[in-house]
């Protein structure tokens, strides 16, 4: 018969508690503890046993009970280790523990375990050593993929995208049945999009782009370009929409400042200098450097608040006009001499105030009453001819060429004249304007604009308005909501700037050919523009300058131009 422990022995064994202290010595007893020889037939403590007969072998059962007494002992022992182990891990808090577990893992059951794990990455590490870079690489290639915790069968339905109610969805359609397109349809269309306006895949955006020795050639010109300093970036030929790179300057007048309205402000077409005349009688010359201005001359005409002045076509003569005389005043830059015109032969104008001089140099037109336009030479300040059009003369121009005129009516009519015959080439009907207030032509011959009381500026195509007798502006700007009283284009034919002058900050600088405003002129916060009354680009546009009515000739430099 075998000898068995109880099941209530060792329900008190596991039940009873041990000192720690107690629980130490037990161990250490333990394993200097000499095991029994089982062949000697001794017994657990004792000396050894004398050899029994082979009856008492076959009859007694002790040792052969003796291994079931380890396996207790063993499993006492285990249960103590654990019991030890909750009640310690009882005074822990919660988050220690989950922090154990997410690091150690679970291994309450089996602490070997933990060796066992943390003996790994040492071992795989020593191993990873070994293998060679071409193992490595295919050990990365062929990482297991995660699958996803669960799958949701909204995520599988194709969800449909509304093309119709947003502007930028709407540009993509191709035809009118495409109302509604698919997320995956939605991105191919957008990623045809995008190649497009970059003319093909960009090398960055390429999926599988291996180096090559082309690639070396130019991070070595890039590390060349970074050992050296300067300007590396240079402007584009044409000006782009959106923001223009300008810079405030210092007042073109800051050496002769005054209180009275800035009249006319121009700049030389070939020296870098610029006028401002006002209504304070006097006409100044300021060299323009965007610092200081130093001023060149003043010229003071006694009782003659003056209404226009203008630089002659090759820039040796000064023209002035005044608000109520009729003297025009030529004041001749190289003799330093001013010289009153008194009266024009068979001209019978009480007043002479507006005028405009041809681009080539030949002609000097003068706006008269009850619609008049008197033509006189240059040269010798003596009539020419005499145009007339129905109703009052709100404003004039020459074109780019000098050979034909165009005036804006009171009664929102645009006539075109033939300078040397002096015969009404066509007339058509400003689109939308009760009466003209400002009319403009470009340099390169190709647009006129139009300026009505509505603060509607009409664009039009020079050619269209010879040949058609009712012809469509290109592009009607609306930016303004009082009547524009000034427009002027640059010399490159790239910017249109309109003002009023019966509002605050009520300029804008058009963009050429897009016809849309610039986003950063005026700066509204600053409120420092006022009244504009005139405005002037540079010959070479790199300085714009306007005057208003506080008496200041504001400068602006700017960047895209790098000229004068």
């Amino acid at each position: 018969m075998r000898s068995e422990i109880p099941r209530e022995g060792l329900r008190f064994f596991s039940n009873r508690k041990m000192p720690p202290e107690r629980r130490r010595r037990v161990r250490q007893d333990r394993k200097t503890q000499v095991r029994p020889d089982r062949r000697a037939g001794a017994r657990w403590g004792g000396p050894p046993r004398k050899a029994a007969s082979s009856y008492q072998q076959k009859s007694l059962a002790w040792p052969r009970a003796a291994p079931a007494a380890i396996s207790v002992e063993a499993e006492e022992e285990n249960r103590l280790r654990l019991r030890n182990r909750l009640m310690l891990e009882e005074d822990k808090p919660a988050a220690e523990r989950c922090l154990e577990e997410l690091v150690f893992g679970d291994v309450e059951d089996d602490e070997d375990a933990l060796l066992r794990r943390l003996r790994v990455p040492l071992v795989q590490v020593q191993e990873d050593s070994d293998d060679s870079e071409v193992e490595k690489e295919a050990k990365d290639n062929f990482l297991p993929q995660k699958k996803p915790v669960w799958l949701d069968e909204e995520d599988e339905d194709e969800e449909m995208v509304d093309m119709m109610n947003n502007r930028f969805r709407k540009d993509m359609m191709k035809n009118a049945s495409e109302n509604q397109l698919s997320k995956d349809e939605l991105q191919k269309r957008l990623k045809e999009e995008f190649q497009h306006a970059m003319g093909g895949v960009p090398a960055w955006a390429e999926a599988n782009k291996w180096k090559t020795p082309s690639d070396d050639e130019s991070e070595e010109e890039e590390d060349d370009l970074l050992q050296r300093t300067g300007n590396f970036i240079s402007t584009s030929t044409s000006l782009p929409k959106g923001i223009l790179k300008m810079k405030n300057c210092q007042h073109a007048n800051a050496e002769r400042p005054t209180t009275a309205r800035i009249s006319s402000v121009q700049f030389h077409p070939r020296a870098q200098v610029v006028m401002v005349a006002g209504l304070d009688n006097a006409v100044s010359l300021f060299q323009v450097d965007g610092k200081t201005n130093p001023k060149i001359q003043s010229i003071y005409l006694e009782k003659f608040p003056i209404f226009k002045a203008c630089f002659s076509a090759n820039g040796e003569e000064v023209l002035a006009t005044s608000t109520h005389s009729k003297i025009l005043y030529v004041y001749d830059m190289l003799a330093g001499k001013l010289i009153p015109v008194h009266q024009v032969r068979g001209l019978k104008e009480k007043i002479v105030r507006s005028f405009e001089v041809s681009p080539d140099g030949s002609f000097l037109l003068i706006n008269g009453v009850a619609g008049y336009l008197h033509l006189l030479s240059m040269k010798t300040k003596e009539l020419i001819g005499s145009m007339k059009i129905n109703g009052r003369i709100a404003a004039s121009t020459f074109s780019s060429d000098s050979k034909k005129v165009y005036a804006s009516s009171g009664d929102g009519e645009v006539y075109v004249w033939d300078v040397n015959s002096r015969k009404c080439l066509n007339r058509f009907v400003d689109e939308g304007s009760l009466y003209g207030l400002s009319i403009g032509t470009s340099r390169n011959g190709q647009y006129v604009a139009c300026g009505s009381n509505c603060g509607v500026v009409n664009i039009y195509n020079q050619d269209s308005c010879l040949q058609e007798t009712n012809p469509k502006p290109i592009k009607a700007i609306m930016n303004l909501v009082t009547g524009v009283t000034s427009l002027t284009f640059n010399p490159t034919t790239e910017i249109l700037a309109i003002a009023s002058a019966n509002m605050k900050e009520a300029v804008r600088l058009v963009h050429l050919p897009s016809f849309t405003v610039f986003s950063n002129f005026p700066v509204v916060k600053k409120k420092n523009i006022s009244l504009i009354h005139t405005m002037d680009f540079s010959p070479r546009s790199g300085y714009f300058a306007l005057g208003n009515e506080k008496g200041k000739a504001l400068m602006y430099r700017l960047h895209h131009y790098s000229d004068f």
